[in-house]
């Protein structure tokens, strides 16, 4: 999970030599962890830091994606965004900071 806190004010953040896949699921919230249990389908955006751009990286829709393909394409101040498919799903900490 990359939020520090499942909270309206935890941050989402990632180093930009970060390795692994980045997926989007729904979560089973409980003490000490919490529990990833449906993929869900996503897309990815970036924001540039200093236009605030948006430019899409996914055009197809996701279930996974190699974060360092997304990395890649991004500078550090960028966020990147991930973009739900249905408004059955919240995702109240979209917008990953790149560090």
């Amino acid at each position: 999970m990359l939020v520090n806190e499942y909270s309206p004010s935890g941050k989402c953040t990632i180093d930009i030599t970060a390795k692994g896949d980045l997926t989007v699921s729904t979560i089973q919230l409980s003490s000490p962890e919490n529990k990833p249990i449906e993929p869900i389908l996503f897309q990815i955006a970036i924001k540039d830091k200093e236009t605030g751009t948006l430019m899409l990286v996914s055009k197809e829709k996701l279930k996974k994606m190699e974060i360092q393909k997304v990395l890649e394409k991004c500078k550090k101040g960028d966020h990147i965004i991930i973009l739900t498919l249905s408004d059955d799903y919240a995702l109240p900490h979209n917008e990953i900071l790149v560090l």
